[in-house]
């Protein structure tokens, strides 16, 4: 591609592809403040997540009630922890400009310290609400898939996040994205500094496109194995192998990578975490082979099915000590099943009416037994006129 000058600031295209987009990343103004479409996109995929993951809850045996504040907790957590790590990344930058610090409309969260940030206050609260972690976290990691799947392309409406030049069909440019390069590329700036090589009228890679259908793709596989995982824990393993090996790879081919050195920080924590989670998965598989019984699913267990029929009989408007329950056992619950995730409430009413005959049939054994005490009276008094006679 030959372009004599800059595109316009908000214009996007993709060459090979005959796309061409103008977008402005405000979205709208109220009130004279500016809201982007990068935040809409975040709180989109937020949103969504949510949406999937609470009527899923019991599928992990968690009752979605008391977990409620332990996904508050993390979201916030998320927020957080992302933009602390970015500050601190580039602390040069930031030092002294509170402002900056905790502008975040442009952009300038790390996804990493998202990660980090959510499960450090989500755990804190899963302890505090006595909540299982390992099947909280299986469940928390499908709704990190949706929320990067569907916030990456919050990039796309800032033009960030984009990689090196590429002759691929799939590549992208925009008057941002130019402007970001020839800046960048004169001396002093971060890819000169950085040893990059950079043509601002050349196309580059759209890397978070890349991460977004990657996240979607492994969101769609680990929904559908995690009816089948093996011990809990399992899904988030494979989420951490999943999301380590795409980022170790895009984050290659980042121009605006966090650096300590030469060495590109993402791209070395994925590749940790991604032989960390292969190794753990080994070790868990291979202990599950060997003793089954020693990693029960939570999910199965009596402590998780009386938890929710508690949560679901306080819906019901049943409080305080009686709607807690005794002496039921699993196989009188029944209320959860492999294909599928919700509870079968006419057995569970039908339970509640056995109670309720077993009550009004009670008072009929005193009847019987004084029927056969006064067959007994006429019997003895019979005998006595006998003898009598």
């Amino acid at each position: 591609m030959s372009t004599e000058t800059l595109l316009e600031p908000h214009e996007i295209q993709f060459p090979k592809l005959g796309w061409d987009f103008s977008v402005n990343p405000t979205a709208f103004t109220v009130f004279g403040f500016d809201i982007q479409w990068y935040g809409i996109i975040i709180t989109l995929g937020l949103i969504l997540a949510l949406i999937y993951v609470l009527p899923k809850m019991k599928r992990f045996g968690l009752d979605s009630d008391r977990c409620i504040d332990a996904i508050i907790g993390g979201v916030i957590g998320g927020i957080v922890g992302a933009r602390i790590y970015y500050v601190l990344m580039r602390w040069d930058e930031y030092k002294g400009d509170w402002k900056a610090i905790l502008n975040t409309r442009q952009g300038g969260l790390a996804i990493y310290g998202g990660i980090i940030g959510a499960l450090l206050i989500g755990l804190i609260i899963c302890k505090v609400r006595k909540i299982k972690v390992l099947p909280m976290l299986d469940i928390t990691a499908l709704g990190l898939l949706i929320g990067q799947g569907i916030g990456r392309w919050g990039n796309f409406f800032n033009q960030e996040a984009f990689g090196t030049n590429t002759d691929s069909f799939l590549g992208m440019t925009g008057g941002t994205i130019q402007r970001t390069i020839s800046d960048s590329m004169q001396m002093g700036g971060d890819m000169y500094e950085n040893g990059l090589n950079m043509l601002w009228e050349k196309p580059v890679h759209p890397c978070f496109f890349y991460e977004s259908v990657w996240c979607l793709l492994g969101f769609v596989i680990l929904a559908f194995w995690s009816k089948r995982r093996k011990y809990d824990g399992q899904i988030f393993l494979m989420y951490l192998a999943w999301y380590g090996a795409e980022r170790f790879v895009v984050e290659g081919l980042r121009t605006d990578s966090l650096m300590l050195g030469n060495i590109r920080i993402s791209q070395a924590l994925s590749a940790v975490i991604f032989v960390a989670s292969v190794i753990l998965q080994i070790v868990f598989f291979s202990k599950k082979k060997r003793d089954p019984e020693s990693m029960v699913l939570y999910v199965n267990t009596e402590e998780s099915h009386h938890l929710i029929e508690e949560s679901r009989r306080k819906k019901m408007g049943i409080s305080g000590e009686d709607a807690k329950i005794d002496g039921i056992t699993d196989d009188d619950m029944d209320i959860f099943n492999d294909d599928d995730d919700d509870f079968d409430e006419s057995e569970l009413d039908a339970l509640s009416d056995d109670d309720d005959d077993d009550d009004d049939e009670a008072p009929a054994k005193p009847a019987e037994a004084s029927d056969d005490k006064d067959e007994n009276t006429a019997d003895e008094k019979s005998g006595e006129n006998k003898e009598d006679k």
